[in-house]
């Protein structure tokens, strides 16, 4: 009961610390005091030294069968970086579309989306954490949105206009992306 009053109170720290600033800022953690720091981070989407990056955090509980555990916490890691690149397709679409003034036909969104698929493909699993209280394994995957660059600069159906754009604007967009995430 004292643990949970501790979370609820650092919560609700978090969140009135949050309030006073221009933008609401909410360190993310999830407690596991054991535990490597991406792990209480998350699934999120940095840009440091190493360049523009989706890191995605997946879990899988005690199954019994650890092969079985680690490709879970794997697939579901790979799922995170899946939903954030997703989420940052729709923002590159709508960023295109008005800046053009015209709509991108549902063909060019499709190409935008199976090329971006593919770059996922590029997803690695950089490391493993495994709880020992509870024995959830907890997997780490990174995508280099560099990999998504250089698809889409060499899909050969998106057209030249687009794929200038998205040149032009991608670390804004990922910048401002990164703002709202």
């Amino acid at each position: 009961m004292t643990k949970l009053k501790n979370t609820l109170s650092v919560l609700f720290l978090a969140l009135l610390l949050g309030a006073c600033s221009d933008k609401t800022v909410i360190e993310s953690d999830m407690g596991l005091s054991d535990a490597p720091d991406w792990v209480n981070e998350g699934t999120q989407a940095v840009s440091d030294d190493d360049g523009r990056l989706i890191h995605g955090v997946g879990m899988a509980p005690a199954m019994g069968d650890v092969s079985l555990q680690k490709a879970t916490a794997d697939n579901r890691a790979r799922a995170e970086i899946a939903r954030v690149l997703s989420t940052y397709v729709d923002a590159v679409i709508r960023d295109y579309t008005a800046s053009t003034g015209s709509t991108a036909d549902q063909s060019v969104e499709r190409e935008i989306r199976s090329t971006t698929q593919l770059a996922l493909s590029g997803a690695r699993i950089l490391g493993h954490w495994k709880d020992e209280d509870t024995e959830n394994v907890y997997a780490f995957a990174e995508l280099d949105m560099e990999a998504v660059d250089k698809s889409l600069a060499t899909a050969t159906s998106l057209s030249e206009a687009f794929k200038g754009h998205y040149k032009e604007n991608a670390s804004a967009n990922f910048e401002r992306f990164m703002e709202t995430e």
